[in-house]
């Protein structure tokens, strides 16, 4: 996967905006992104404890300039980084710095949009061959077979 984020974009007079591209003809602003360093969880000690390297970032889809087909679909997407009121949040903290975490943030982000815009195979039902006919009902009853020699045997003494 070819990634080109951040990438220098729109110049808005006085200060250039980082974009990340998403496609060749959708891009996301980066004032639409909102970005704010908390504490990492997990073993680091001292670093970990007063050091604010981690990572939330939160993209709202709603109010986003991101095209209609791109926002119905990331609304639909059953994903544990979108909340019930349509904003993505992805927390990074793999790294130790947070140019670093908020570069995987960027990247993570790209990789939940560009999912939605694949469009799965349809498929296409077909009928199971003979010779795997067969070879099913045969387990079946050797299988069967088997079950059968497992009961208890009976004795009858009449």
């Amino acid at each position: 996967m070819h990634i080109r984020n951040p990438q220098p974009g729109v110049d808005r007079g006085d200060r250039t905006t980082l974009v990340l591209q998403i496609s060749q003809q959708v891009f996301i602003p980066d004032n639409e992104i909102e970005f704010s360093a908390i504490r990492a969880q997990g073993a680091g000690g001292q670093n970990v404890n007063k050091v604010s390297t981690a990572i939330h970032l939160r993209f709202d889809i709603n109010k986003s300039s991101l095209p209609d087909f791109y926002k119905e679909r990331l609304l639909k997407l059953a994903d544990h980084h979108i909340t019930g009121d349509g904003i993505i949040i992805i927390k990074a903290q793999k790294f130790r710095s947070q140019e670093k975490n908020r570069a995987d943030a960027l990247v993570r982000l790209q990789a939940l949009i560009r999912r939605v815009t694949a469009v799965k195979k349809k498929r296409t039902a077909t009928k199971p061959t003979r010779s795997s006919q067969s070879k099913r009902m045969d387990s079946k009853t050797r299988h069967g077979k088997l079950k059968t020699t497992r009961s208890r045997v009976s004795h009858n003494d009449h």
